[in-house]
């Protein structure tokens, strides 16, 4: 099972499950969590979604054998929703979602918190954007997301640079609210959220309706120009060697 659902006093726990690959987001995932996000969205007993990873990582992002295998196998199956309906449907959830980083979070593993409501980290977790490492474009609508969620000069450096940034960074950015004691992240997560899910569905999804609505559609707006420029990158020179790099490690 590449997704764990729980639910305890009206939050539901998404735990993405692929501890063998850091959690990485291969087509399954993708279309699990998506399924789950708008099962949850439609249940009346759900007020708030929490999502987590197992094992030591949060995220290690897209799984990098598929990205290669999207360049170079004919026959490659994208799943229903896949990267892209997992953003859409990151963007119309209705209700507060709430990420505790429990380990690393890497690409969708970090870009994913500009549409979290608040989001927890791990003192020992770390986060990367890898996009110009891997030579290909930002994602998630994070170039719209990031700057507003931690502005021009700090996204800037989360998306140039490639470079991990610790929980202390990523809190004085404002990329997460809370830094946590791995043994007390989730706990922490839970109260909070369980907090929000005490309050009326309706009142909550009033509140994160009036706040989002006004992005929306620079979220779409920055995911069409972010993908015309992934379309571009994959499978160019700098974004070939790259994933030529990673399997040939085979890491």
């Amino acid at each position: 099972m590449t997704l764990q659902i729980d639910d305890t006093n009206r939050v539901r726990t998404l735990t993405l499950n692929r501890p063998e690959a850091l959690n990485a987001f291969n087509e399954a995932l993708y279309d699990a969590t998506a399924e789950a996000l708008l099962a949850a969205a439609d249940d009346p007993e759900v007020a708030v979604v929490l999502l987590t990873g197992a094992g030591r990582a949060f995220s290690a992002g897209t799984d990098l054998a598929e990205m290669q295998a999207m360049v170079t196998d004919p026959d490659f199956t994208p799943g229903r929703h896949g990267f892209r309906g997992l953003i859409e449907v990151l963007s119309g959830f209705p209700k507060p979602l709430i990420c505790a980083v429990n380990g690393v979070g890497v690409g969708i593993g970090t870009t994913i918190l500009g549409y979290a409501d608040l989001a927890f980290m791990s003192s020992t977790a770390r986060l990367k954007c890898p996009f110009t490492s891997l030579g290909v474009a930002p994602e998630a609508a994070s170039s719209y997301l990031l700057p507003q969620l931690v502005g021009r000069q700090n996204a800037a450096w989360l998306l140039m640079s490639s470079e991990w940034v610790d929980a202390d960074e990523a809190l004085r950015m404002g990329l997460v609210w809370k830094v946590c004691a791995p043994e007390d992240l989730l706990a922490d997560a839970r109260r909070h959220a369980e907090v929000l899910a005490s309050r009326p569905i309706s009142s909550l999804m009033a509140v994160k309706h009036t706040m989002v609505e006004p992005t929306r559609g620079e979220i779409a707006a920055a995911s069409a120009r972010e993908n015309a420029h992934f379309a571009e990158l994959l499978g160019g020179q700098a974004n070939a060697a790259a994933l030529a790099d990673f399997t040939g490690r085979g890491s």
